[in-house]
């Protein structure tokens, strides 16, 4: 390991406020102790590229053409779930609740505390308000109806997970923010103060109001900047109460850790796996939706169970697959498997205990691929006494 983290540039002080800030003083020298770093940077649990494949740019004009981008957006408005602030007044029976509310942001509700992840309330996941990605709908509630918030939880620090908007608007709450090592320095140059951070290494927890929450790997990379250097860490997240456990995978590629996260950790009520934005031209930072499948089931210890919730897929246009995609695939990915996966829409909250049966609502607004839609509920094969008795 290097003795020496990079320097912050000369130009610092002229960045947006939205870029954030390099870690200093004390935050940067924890970071050049952490195992997780060497050589001048945060490293993944195994190798991963951080940039596209060489051929993404040989197969750009076929994918900008127009036949190739109608499918990456809803053809029909999304719809939200309407009642969702009546939903959250009323306690969840079971003690956990998850809502969904698009992305990779999810309110969870456990053991009577409220836990906020990677919220993004913002219209672009970007520095600027008039470039980047834009919503493909809206916000399902305004972020200052979430009230009761305990802490909330950022992944890493890329637009479309940790929003400056987002969390100035926080502020106002009395909540406290997990993050991961790093990114502390970011929240802190927005007017966050120290006292309400808790920012964590790899493998360390901390507790908040009853809860214990600990940052796990991920396979990603991070960077708010031109230049990715590197100096902020990215994580997976554990939470319980000590009754209930959850996981939010954050942004990942896949790796063999999620095996060890669950025998340390799992197994866990509900996860939030990351299945939308993938690609063959960056395969190693973003899971596809069967190796999302392939993570939640290494978490519960190889087998089914607990509840898939599918993220950061259906608000931003991250990626060339159809919109559709990712929601679709994981759904029919997690039946194959016998796993239970959630299909809330917007904003609908769910208990985990009592998860309604898959039901695929984007096939209401989205462009219907050419093949068509596989059928739903899939079509159980016939027995084979049955098959005898009609012949």
């Amino acid at each position: 390991m290097t003795g020496e983290g990079r320097q912050p540039s000369r130009l610092v002080k002229l960045r947006p406020a939205p870029f954030g800030a390099d870690p200093q003083g004390a935050r940067l020298e924890r970071i050049l102790a952490s195992p997780n770093y060497r050589d001048g940077a945060f490293v993944n649990p195994v190798g991963a590229r951080t940039a596209p494949g060489g051929d993404l740019f040989k197969a750009l004009p076929a994918n900008l053409r127009k036949e190739a981008r109608l499918p990456r957006k809803p053809a029909r408005p999304v719809p939200l779930h309407p009642t969702t602030l009546a939903d959250l007044a009323r306690p969840p029976a079971s003690g956990l609740r998850l809502t969904w509310l698009g992305h990779s942001s999810v309110l969870a509700e456990i053991g009577g505390r409220r836990v906020l992840f990677d919220p993004v309330w913002g219209e672009r996941c970007s520095p600027f308000p008039f470039a980047g990605p834009r919503r493909v709908h809206p916000a399902p509630v305004p972020l200052t109806s979430l009230t009761g918030l305990d802490v909330v939880v950022i992944s890493h620090d890329h637009y479309d997970h940790l929003d400056m908007p987002s969390i100035v608007q926080l502020l106002k709450s009395d909540a406290l923010f997990a993050v991961p090592l790093g990114v502390g320095a970011h929240l802190e140059h927005w007017g966050v103060p120290p006292e309400r951070l808790r920012e964590l290494d790899w493998h360390e927890s901390t507790e908040v109001a009853g809860l214990t929450l600990t940052a796990t790997p991920a396979r990603h990379f991070c960077g708010r900047g031109l230049r990715g250097r590197q100096q902020t860490l990215w994580a997976s997240w554990v939470v319980t109460d000590g009754t209930h456990r959850v996981f939010h995978s954050g942004d990942t590629g896949y790796f063999p850790g999620f095996a060890g996260i669950g025998a340390e950790h799992g197994p866990f009520d509900a996860t939030m796996i990351q299945i939308g934005a993938y690609s063959e031209f960056w395969p190693d930072i973003h899971m596809t939706p069967d190796e999302g499948v392939r993570a939640h089931l290494d978490l519960q210890g190889g087998e089914p169970g607990g509840v898939l919730l599918p993220i950061h897929w259906g608000t931003f246009n991250l990626a060339m697959h159809p919109w559709a995609e990712p929601g679709e695939r994981t759904m029919l990915a997690s039946h194959a498997a016998g796993q239970v996966c959630a299909t809330p829409r917007v904003g609908e909250p769910f208990e985990p205990a009592s998860p309604a049966p898959a039901y695929p609502w984007w096939r209401e607004v989205a462009v219907t691929p050419p093949q068509g839609w596989a059928p739903w509920p899939p079509v159980a094969p016939a027995k084979e006494e049955d098959v005898v008795a009609e012949t």
